[in-house]
């Protein structure tokens, strides 16, 4: 839970780095929260009033985490537009949000390992 209030604390903030954890807990929670969303827009009978909100409030801290991962990797935020690529890009990108972050400090900041630790 940490994780994804720590994404929303930094909700416009594309500079440094994200750590593999940092970004998949994100989107884990992100994925549980727009389940939720749905099943009370379903309930309530608002469908897709609330999903639309939640979706449209969650944008910037998204796509923030997401250019830290890139970063994360040495690649520049723009990397996220490979998924426009039709089915290649979507899994490329994919693989570079998997791909372990560089060790050593590169020109986006300091390996955010070393200063979690």
């Amino acid at each position: 839970m940490n994780y994804y209030l720590d994404v929303l604390k930094k909700y416009a903030d594309f500079s440094g780095r994200a750590r593999r954890q940092e970004y998949w807990m994100f989107f884990l929670f992100q994925l549980a929260a727009l389940i939720i969303v749905s099943i009370l827009d379903a309930v309530l009978g608002t469908s897709p009033w609330l999903y639309t909100l939640y979706a449209l409030g969650t944008l910037l801290p998204n796509l923030g985490v997401t250019v830290r991962r890139l970063h994360d990797t040495g690649k520049s935020g723009w990397w996220i537009f490979i998924s426009i690529v039709p089915l290649v890009g979507f899994i490329w990108l994919i693989v570079l949000l998997a791909t372990a972050g560089e060790q050593q400090p590169n020109k986006y900041g300091q390996n955010p390992k070393v200063l979690a630790a």
